[in-house]
C-alpha cells in the first residue's frame, strides 16, 4: 500500500512538472506560496540519507504539490484566448434549446450570427476560469492522509472528484459574477439578441424567457474546466514521462527501492 502511494505521488508529481504552463503573475505569486507551504510540511532532517522512507507526511506534501500544479496547468490552458473556443472537447456550445436557431441560420446563409454568440460564450468562459485558482489551492492545501488515500485507491478521476466535492458549489458561486461582467464585456447578450432578430418566425417561437445565459456559461465554464482536469488526471496515471524535482526524485527512488 505505501510503495502503491509513493509510486503515484511519483506519477502526480510528474504530471505537474510536465504540464505546468506560463501563468500570469498573480496566479504565480498564489501558486508558489501555496507550494512553499505544502513543501514545508515535508521537511526532513539533514542527517536523513537519500534511502530513508518517506513519512506519510512527505507523501501528502507530495500529492499536494503536484495537484496544485496540475490544477494550475488546466487553468492556464483554458483561461486564455481560444482556450474554450479552440478545444472541441470544452467548446461551449449554444444552449438546447437554441439548436433548431442556430442550424436555420447557417442555412440560410446568417451563420456568422450564430457563430458571434457562441464565441462571446467562450470568450466569457476564458476570462472566468482563473477565479478557480485560489478556490483549488486552498482546497488543495488542506487535503488530509485520508483524502490523499481516497485519490489514491480511486478511480481515474478520484483527484478531479476531490476538487469537484471539496470546491465545485463555491467555485460556481464564485465564477457567476466574473461571468456576468465578463458576458456584458464581450457582448454576449447583444450576439444573442443579433442572432434572433435574424431568425423571423423561427425565432418567435422558442420559448427563451428561462434562458439564464450568464448561469449556462457558467456550468459550462465549470464542467470543461473540471473535464479537463479528469483527462489530464487519467493520462497521467497511466503515463508518467517527467521526474525533475527534488521532492519528485525523493519519492520516486524510494518507491522503486
Amino acid at each position: 500500500m505505501m510503495t502503491k502511494l509513493k509510486y503515484f505521488c511519483a506519477i502526480l508529481i510528474s504530471f505537474g512538472v510536465f504540464t505546468a504552463a506560463t501563468t500570469q503573475a498573480s496566479w504565480r505569486d498564489l501558486l508558489e506560496k501555496a507550494q512553499k507551504t505544502v513543501s514545508g510540511d515535508a521537511t526532513q532532517s539533514s542527517t536523513e540519507s537519500v534511502v530513508t522512507a518517506l513519512s506519510n507526511q512527505d507523501i501528502v506534501a507530495g500529492l499536494k504539490e503536484a495537484l496544485i500544479q496540475g490544477a494550475q496547468s488546466a487553468i492556464n490552458s483554458l483561461g486564455r484566448e481560444d482556450g474554450f473556443l479552440g478545444n472541441p472537447a470544452v467548446k461551449i456550445p449554444v444552449p438546447e434549446k437554441l439548436k433548431t436557431v442556430e442550424k436555420g441560420l447557417h442555412a440560410i446563409g446568417q451563420g456568422q450570427l450564430a457563430d458571434d454568440f457562441v464565441k462571446s460564450m467562450n470568450r466569457a468562459a476564458e476570462q472566468a476560469v482563473p477565479q478557480a485558482t485560489e478556490l483549488f489551492v486552498d482546497a488543495i492545501t488542506n487535503m488530509s492522509l485520508e483524502d490523499a488515500t481516497a485519490i489514491l485507491n480511486g478511480p481515474d478521476n478520484a483527484a478531479t472528484a476531490y476538487l469537484q466535492k471539496s470546491s465545485g458549489a463555491r467555485l460556481r458561486e464564485l465564477m457567476t459574477p466574473i461571468v456576468t461582467e465578463a458576458t456584458d464585456k464581450v457582448g454576449v447578450t447583444k450576439a444573442y439578441k443579433n442572432m434572433l432578430a435574424n431568425t423571423g418566425i423561427l425565432g418567435q417561437a422558442i420559448d427563451t424567457s428561462s434562458l439564464d445565459l450568464d448561469n449556462y456559461v457558467t456550468e459550462q465554464a465549470t464542467n470543461g474546466l473540471f473535464q479537463l482536469i479528469a483527462a489530464e488526471e487519467k493520462r497521467i496515471r497511466e503515463n508518467p514521462i517527467a521526474r525533475t524535482t527534488d521532492l519528485l526524485k525523493r519519492v520516486f527512488s524510494s518507491a522503486i527501492r
